[in-house]
């Protein structure tokens, strides 16, 4: 890995051409910080397709084989396929950023945490929308307790056609909760709860579904007695679920966001913080990716296989997810006065 303060000239090679691959490609090719980015897929067409619009500034490379001279390797390829690439980047003695949201390969990956340390190298587990962004909120918005023993995510939308199938096999899957220190495992598409998020989003029922974000946090919280996730779907997506998609996924989803609520002590009461975002998926994750990516070239990091909950400086790399246009949000609620009536 790139020692701090030599980030300039660092090599990135970016595996996964979709929606969120294109997004993290042509913002680590615009950053200084960066001397040359590769990008691979094991479509050719798609490679082709996306190769005129990087203007002959990113390189287009073959294989799984990564180089030993590799800084770092940005993982975004389909939900699945993302713990070989990882594999081949620790090898290779290069940092590794992923963006799965699919549970076994999170688990697969967490696992590689011995393997990591060995190598010397970070690798960093599902930074992308949610989990990732969900992961970092959690562990900032916990500055404010004392005690953290509950913490509830949930998102809406999704990014590209990959993320989309993701999205229609999750809520069709068993789910993972954290109860009272055990693992319990849930029907995908039961749990109803209507989640609030920051506008234009608003309201949404939300169901449990195949997520791996309780795998995430409950390293990273020690002693947190509930973790759940969540995901927003209609009537439509709960009744089709069992079933192949009956329509193509489109390119680019809309609109999304993600929230995250705490709930915990502060000195000697309940405390509890609700934290959210917005964006289009794919471009949300890519900016957590990207922002990550460059945090791991400009510091030295620990050694290991963990999510984002588990970074160093939280609220710096938020900082750097911020500057990039994803702004997260806080809800404030307030009382009503005894004139407001109702």
């Amino acid at each position: 890995m790139t020692a701090a303060g030599s980030a300039p000239g660092a090599r990135v090679v970016v595996f996964g051409a979709g929606a969120t691959g294109v997004r993290i490609v042509r913002m680590l090719a615009a950053s200084p910080c960066v001397g040359s980015v590769e990008v691979r897929d094991t479509d050719p067409d798609r490679l082709r397709e996306v190769a005129g619009s990087f203007d002959g500034t990113v390189a287009i490379g073959q294989g799984l084989a990564v180089p030993d001279s590799t800084d770092l390797v940005v993982v975004a390829t389909t939900a699945g396929t993302q713990t070989t690439a990882a594999l081949s980047a620790m090898r290779a003695g290069a940092g590794v950023v992923t963006t799965t949201n699919e549970i076994i390969e999170t688990r697969d990956l967490l696992a590689l945490d011995q393997q990591a340390r060995q190598n010397g190298v970070r690798l960093v587990v599902g930074a992308g929308f949610m989990p990732g962004l969900t992961c970092l909120m959690a562990r900032v918005g916990a500055a404010e307790f004392d005690l953290v023993d509950e913490i509830h995510v949930a998102k809406v939308g999704t990014g590209g056609p990959a993320c989309a199938r993701q999205h229609h096999r999750a809520l069709s899957s068993l789910a993972i909760d954290w109860r009272g220190g055990r693992w319990t495992r849930r029907p995908g598409g039961s749990g109803r709860e209507l989640c609030w998020f920051p506008d234009p989003v608003a309201g949404r029922d939300c169901y449990r579904g195949a997520l791996p974000d309780a795998l995430l946090l409950v390293p990273a919280f020690p002693g947190v007695d509930r973790v759940t996730a969540r995901m927003a779907a209609t009537r439509r997506d709960r009744l089709t679920a069992p079933l192949p998609m009956m329509r193509r996924p489109h390119p680019e989803g809309g609109v999304g966001a993600v929230r995250v609520e705490l709930r915990g002590w502060r000195s000697t009461g309940r405390h509890v913080v609700v934290l959210g975002a917005q964006a289009r998926p794919a471009e949300g994750a890519a900016v957590v990716a990207v922002s990550t990516a460059l945090h791991l070239l400009a510091n030295r990091t620990e050694p290991g296989a963990a999510g984002l909950a588990a970074i160093g400086d939280p609220k710096g790399l938020l900082r750097e997810v911020s500057a990039r246009r994803l702004r997260p949000c806080r809800f404030e609620g307030f009382a009503l006065s005894r004139d407001a009536g109702g």
